[in-house]
């Protein structure tokens, strides 16, 4: 016995003693790992949603001279809300990312501005927006850049709804600073982009506020607006947006057609109905004077696209949940008017283009009183759609919408085709001038200098590259915009990928294809999609029996009505057998119908939480089953493998 208990306590021991290694061995490997590999990552999202981008890459290592970010974050004060530590982490780690791709051209600093410090008061100047805590003391969780050339940009606070956009505003910012100067955009419009909705009175009266997408061109681009009744397009202009112009004249549609001859790229936006301009007509309580209500272009059947200002597309599977008030039953109803562009998987199914670098990581873009595009006949340009309705969806008169604004009674007429409108193309390839004899006549005006020459006419062109989307509401911060209220500052924050279209579209025109995919990540919304089926199918046996419970109280009511007598006085008699039995029945089937509603919701909420516990069960205990499962295989190939060597020996 005496070998076999000193055999035991031997075997304890070396148990104990591997136990103590294994301890002291993981907690030096995670302490070497921490500091060897804190900026290696295994992205195992389906998108690759924390993997830096090669436009980010790429705008990183092109970096010519040193670019400074000041990282300022108050850890103190942090301490006590997880999730902004978790967020400043995440920070932190993408700009050590930065810093090892850039190398020596991105210094990186960070900051703890401690309250009634240096580094606060650093901070303040900077334009760094602190978040007051109910201790007191603000957090700061912000950035400030700089160039060699005293260029400056600053994120006030890293908000933590524009988390999926990190990438890009940091990528964007550096970006900035690093262009000697800004590519020229040329802007041809007629609607209030750089005053929003109030227009030149608002702004006269110092109430105007751009639209956001115009306020972040003007950021990324050398924006220059060029008067409606312009001869020709300056040099120096690389690419044009024409945004719902109004009727331009024969001079400017012969400048429009010679820039692309020239090899100059458009990106021209056509309304049939422009919500925008009756926004505007609403504020000011008068129709503006020179307001645009439907764009066309006269150009555009030329370079390879037709298009009627008097169709708007309707698609009820892409309507927007509008509130209404005429239905007190449904505040929130579908309006098929308003619609929002998803994304799918499958290409098949996807509204937008997944070949095309301007849409192929966009999520949702929200348009309002789209119009359609179709190939003109005749045409020279490759057509590829960009943009598109799904196949639940109709055509109806730009007219019509103005009579019948009723989102219930489009729904009832609503009439499918079962036909996907393409509501953005591009039209790219050889082209000839809509001008074929030339430059139109011109003449002096009365008493003035004969007008200037003009460059010689250009006939043709092989590379046309033209982007035309059949609504200009994109714009409209209304539909893609939600303002949220940070400290003293409010905050833009995007719901959708109207400005990533926008952008991305003029960058692309610009030659510039860096920062493209970054917006992607713009709105990289997962959405449960299992429990989202669930509730869809649920809602929708929710509001058949909600509308049969409607028309069998309506019934009742109007047979209660027959069935009511009144005495030779006009006062109501009493209730006879007859109306109390109906009314009896009614009641019941108020009662019975409302229990068949509520075993619907239960069997929605029963639905999510089975799918819920067993999610569950497989996180908590199908992963330790399959390294347990993993573990006995092993060890019996391991057995087996001993027992044949001892076999063999």
């Amino acid at each position: 016995m005496a070998p076999f208990a000193a055999f035991a306590r031997n075997r304890r021991s070396a148990a104990i003693v591997a136990i103590v290694l294994g301890a002291v061995a993981f907690l030096a490997v995670n302490t070497l790992a921490n500091i060897w590999f804190r900026a290696a990552r295994l992205d195992l999202t389906q998108n690759g949603l924390y993997t830096i981008s090669d436009g980010t890459r790429n705008v990183l290592r092109g970096l010519q001279e040193p670019v400074t970010l000041r990282f300022f974050y108050s850890a103190e004060q942090a301490a006590n809300f997880p999730n902004v530590r978790a967020y400043a982490e995440r920070i932190r780690d993408l700009l050590d990312e930065y810093r090892s791709i850039a190398g020596a051209n991105l210094v990186l600093e960070e900051i703890d501005p401690v309250p009634f410090s240096e580094a606060e008061d650093a901070a303040v100047a900077a334009g760094l927006q602190g978040v007051p805590t109910q201790g007191g003391d603000p957090i700061y969780l912000g950035l400030a850049a700089s160039n060699t050339a005293d260029g400056q940009e600053t994120i006030p606070f890293f908000v933590m709804e524009r988390e999926a956009f990190l990438e890009y505003d940091l990528t964007s910012m550096i970006a900035r600073l690093a262009q000697a100067k800004k590519p020229v955009l040329g802007l041809v419009t007629n609607l209030p982009l750089d005053t929003g909705p109030g227009g030149l009175l608002a702004s006269m009266q110092g109430q105007s506020e751009p639209f956001v997408a115009y306020s972040q061109l003007v950021q990324i681009f050398d924006v220059r607006p060029l008067e409606q009744d312009f001869d020709s397009i300056p040099s120096t202009i690389d690419a044009l947006i024409v945004a719902h112009p109004k009727a331009l004249s024969e001079r400017a549609l012969y400048a429009l057609d010679q820039f692309v001859m020239r090899g100059g790229r458009i990106i021209a936006f056509v309304d049939p109905v422009s919500e925008i301009s009756q926004l505007q007509s609403q504020q000011t309580g008068e129709p503006v004077q020179g307001a645009t209500f439907k764009s066309d272009l006269w150009l555009l059947k030329s370079w390879g696209v037709s298009f009627n200002p008097d169709e708007v597309v309707l698609d009820r599977a892409r309507a927007q949940q509008v509130q209404y008030g005429g239905n007190a039953a449904r505040p929130v109803v579908a309006y098929p008017v308003w619609i929002g562009l998803a994304a799918d998987p499958d290409p098949q199914k996807s509204d937008f283009d997944a070949g095309d670098l301007v849409t192929s990581s966009l999520t949702k873009v929200n348009l309002a009183s789209a119009g359609r595009l179709t190939p003109a006949e005749g045409a020279t340009t490759a057509f590829t759609t960009l943009m598109r309705s799904s196949d639940d969806a109709m055509l109806a008169s730009a007219e019509m919408l103005t009579l019948q604004a009723d989102p219930d009674a489009l729904m009832r007429m609503f009439l499918p085709t079962g036909e996907r409108y393409t509501i953005a193309a591009r039209l790219s390839g050889p082209l000839k001038s809509a001008f074929p004899d030339g430059a139109p006549k011109r003449e002096a005006e009365p008493g003035g200098p004969p007008p200037a020459p003009l460059a010689a006419h250009i006939a043709e062109t092989a590379n046309a590259n033209i982007i035309v989307v059949a609504d200009s509401d994109i714009f409209d911060d209304r539909f893609w915009v939600q303002a949220q209220r940070q400290g003293d500052q409010t905050m833009a924050v995007p719901i959708a990928d109207n400005l990533a279209f926008i952008a991305s579209a003029a960058e692309n025109m610009l030659g510039s294809n860096d920062l493209i995919g970054l917006r992607a990540r713009a709105t990289s919304d997962r959405p449960f999609t299992v429990v989202e089926d669930l509730k869809r199918e649920a809602d929708a046996r929710f509001l058949r029996e909600e509308e049969d419970l409607n028309a069998r109280i309506l019934e009742t009511q109007e047979k209660l009505q027959a069935l009511a007598r009144t005495d030779a006085n006009g006062d109501p008699a009493a209730i006879g057998p007859e109306q109390a039995a109906e009314i009896e029945r009614f009641r019941e089937e108020l009662a019975a119908t409302r229990a068949r509603l509520r075993e619907v919701q239960r069997e929605l909420r029963s639905g999510i939480d089975r799918l819920g516990s067993i999610l569950a069960a497989l996180n908590i205990a199908a992963v330790p089953a399959l390294l347990v499962i993993a573990a006995i295989v092993m060890g019996a190939l391991r057995r087996r493998r001993m027992a044949a060597a001892q076999a063999a020996g």
